[in-house]
């Protein structure tokens, strides 16, 4: 099958790039002649260099991206502007991966493929394009969501009940690690993030209130950014800019609990990634997420409520050794079917099911000229 990816930044350290790398890496290697293509990054405007500037951040770009990680072609435009039919080959299914990329498929003419549209998340949080994004999930391409709420999304709110699910998987080499004890002081670790988004807020209130009660309560944090004056970090958190993918493991799995706060999300990977590395979640229905803590990852906490998670943290930390590795235990247990494997299979029906539909559309088209 020939598949193409429009993807909105080939450098780029989000988790829905590393997904969509993933996924694309493992259909080339089942034999599919597999393309990514996107534009450059965007020129900065004035008033972004100020603040980059302002931050000590002038002039600096992601210097890795998931993308460099797989062996799988990569087409970049030479300039700033949409992909546009020209500059795609003809293939079996094209596939938009954002909501802006999705206005750009759909101008594709047929011979670019089956169109396609992989959701990763409700792509509405920018308040300045949240009505264009909304649009786009109303145009005729087939979507592919990543977890169960997306799917109903696409069917309550938007009128299509055809949203084919496929679920993304957990790298095992990276993400697993064997039995252990809870750790000899209190350990909870989160990504951190200033994107309101991902909740960080949340989980900085939440951690005041918990060492409050345990002051010894010891936090690990990673993520792509600094920390920044508005959201800054507890005291002697230990914190790591941009970890190589290989050191995750290990910061995982010297944790008790993972905090996830996030406002919205399709299926967000650390969560999955700490279970894999039997690490409980302590966390927030905002996703697929919903699904893992409540069949045994951990602690299902309600959104917005710093209280709650405080409690959930000291709850975990109260448990006695037996207690806490039965709970590590069952977190293990309800991620091991999350196999890359397993979604690769979902993601080839799902784009077998989109060339079927379109073909039979386009037998109905024929017929009615």
């Amino acid at each position: 099958m020939r598949i193409t990816f429009v993807v909105p930044l080939l450098d780029s350290l989000s988790g829905g790039a590393r997904i969509i790398a993933q996924w694309a890496q493992h259909l080339h290697t089942r034999g599919h002649h597999v393309l990514l293509i996107a534009p450059p990054r965007r020129p900065l405007t004035l008033r972004e260099r100020v603040r980059r500037w302002r931050r000590g951040e002038f002039g600096r770009a992601e210097k890795h991206s998931h993308y460099d990680r797989v062996a799988v072609p990569r087409v970049r435009l030479k300039q700033y502007r949409p992909v546009v039919d020209a500059d795609v080959p003809d293939a079996d299914v094209v596939m938009a991966t954002w909501w802006e990329t999705a206005e750009w498929v759909a101008a594709f003419e047929p011979r670019a493929g089956a169109k396609a549209h992989l959701v990763q998340g409700h792509e509405i949080f920018d308040t300045r394009n949240a009505a264009r994004a909304a649009a786009t999930y109303r145009l005729p391409l087939q979507k592919i969501v990543v977890a169960k709420w997306l799917q109903a999304l696409m069917r309550e709110r938007y009128g299509d009940a055809n949203a084919l699910l496929v679920t993304q998987g957990v790298d095992r080499v990276l993400f697993d690690a064997p039995p252990r004890a809870k750790q000899k002081i209190p350990t909870v670790g989160f990504m951190y993030s200033s994107h309101p988004v991902k909740g960080c807020d949340v989980i900085l209130n939440a951690l005041a209130l918990a060492r409050a009660q345990l002051p010894n309560l010891r936090v690990i944090a990673f993520g792509s950014e600094k920390p920044t004056a508005q959201l800054p970090l507890p005291r002697d958190t230990k914190f790591i800019q941009q970890p190589p993918q290989t050191m995750l493991r290990e910061l995982y799995a010297q944790c008790d609990a993972w905090l996830f706060a996030s406002r919205t999300e399709g299926f967000s990977l650390p969560p999955m990634e700490a279970l894999a590395c039997r690490t409980p979640v302590i966390g927030t229905p905002a996703g697929g997420e919903q699904e893992l803590i409540a069949n045994g990852g951990g602690i299902l906490v309600p959104q917005e409520d710093a209280h709650a998670m405080a409690r959930a943290i000291l709850d975990i930390a109260a448990l006695s050794e037996a207690q806490w590795r039965a709970l590590s235990d069952s977190a293990y247990q309800t991620i091991a079917p999350y196999t890359w494997e397993r979604a690769t299979d979902q993601m080839e029906a799902a784009l077998q099911e989109t060339l079927e539909r379109a073909a039979r559309a386009n037998g109905k088209h024929a017929q009615a000229r």
